[in-house]
């Protein structure tokens, strides 16, 4: 699988970035989700998932257009 990054909300070269996937996906990089009240809240959670925060600002300034 091949990477392009889309784009970052961070400074200093940490996280949150979004990258597409040679098939289209779409690879979110973010602080993972350890609020346990958060957690208690998802549904459907399957063994192999995990959770990231991201902040708005990066899903509307670089996710992908149509």
């Amino acid at each position: 699988m091949k990477l392009r990054k889309l784009g970052t909300t961070s400074h200093g070269g940490n996280c949150p970035t979004l990258y597409e996937t040679d098939s289209g996906s779409i690879v979110v990089q973010g602080y993972r989700l350890t609020d346990p009240e958060a957690l208690s809240q998802l549904a459907d959670v399957l063994p192999n998932e995990e959770f990231v925060v991201v902040p708005r600002e990066l899903l509307t300034r670089f996710s992908p257009k149509g």
